[in-house]
């Protein structure tokens, strides 16, 4: 008799849903070896960017295996809001997923759409597959959504303008405030500590936590994302695997050459 499998907990989306603050790692790597460690670390989650780097849908499911049995939850962030690659990704068993560059309500509805089946999606009906621990996870059909965590990006003027409708879209479970590119977008690019990024996303922080939506932010300064924390940020980013062994391996020299 085939054995039955429950869906597995989502303690990231838990954890944003009780309040809690979490810290996660950005991962641009491409190494399921680095996922492996960093999954053990002791962060919340971590992060596989699929924008910036070339990770593809093959490799996925071994970032899924490493990742397994440590702390963070992997999520994902895709390349560009559109349905294909979020089909695919979910069937890999991704559940935590980030959209980028979303600029308006609609785009965030059309964001949850392509996570959830029909009548209330378009995510097409695969049966047999990791997601659904091939189909051993029985009520799938029924349950997943519960643990999907759908995390939309701004990184826009506009985008800012529009949180509250964005943040009213039914399925959305946080906002995401990316400042490289909101400071590029506001025309001043490589500035994101510019007073007028920051006094943005100041107030797109203290609106979005008036949506009832989970608050995510990017930031490596240990003094600025404890503050972040402060000022009402539920999940950062406060550092990446290519950050953390560049500046580290540097500062291990200059340690060893210091006189």
């Amino acid at each position: 008799m085939m054995p039955l499998q429950k869906l597995p907990v989502n303690l990231f989306k838990r954890g944003l849903k009780e309040g809690k603050k979490q810290p996660g790692l950005w991962l641009t790597l491409e190494s399921p070896t680095a996922t492996e460690i960093l999954s053990g670390s002791g962060y919340d989650w971590l992060l596989l960017d699929m924008e910036h780097t070339t990770v593809d849908p093959s490799q996925i499911a071994d970032h899924i295996r490493a990742a397994k049995g440590g702390t963070a939850e992997l999520a994902v962030r895709i390349p560009y809001n559109e349905p294909i690659m979020v089909k695919r990704l979910l069937d890999a068993g991704i559940r935590t997923m980030m959209f980028p560059f979303v600029q308006s309500a609609d785009e965030a509805r059309a964001a949850v759409a392509a996570t959830r089946y029909p009548p209330h999606g378009i995510r097409g009906v695969s049966g047999n597959m990791r997601a659904s621990g091939f189909s051993r996870i029985q009520d799938y059909g029924e349950t997943y959504h519960t643990e999907q965590c759908i995390i939309v990006q701004l990184e826009s003027p506009r985008a800012l303008a529009a949180i509250e409708d964005i943040g009213a879209v039914d399925g959305v479970d946080a906002l995401f405030i990316g400042p490289n590119d909101l400071a590029a977008n506001m025309g001043l690019f490589g500035q994101p500590g510019a007073p007028e990024v920051q006094a943005a996303i100041a107030d797109a922080i203290e609106r979005i936590k008036k949506t009832g939506k989970a608050v995510g932010i990017l930031n490596y300064n240990m003094t600025q994302a404890r503050a972040l924390f402060k000022a009402g940020c539920d999940f950062i980013a406060v550092n990446s695997d290519t950050s953390i062994l560049a500046r580290r391996s540097e500062a291990i020299l200059a340690e060893l050459k210091a006189d």
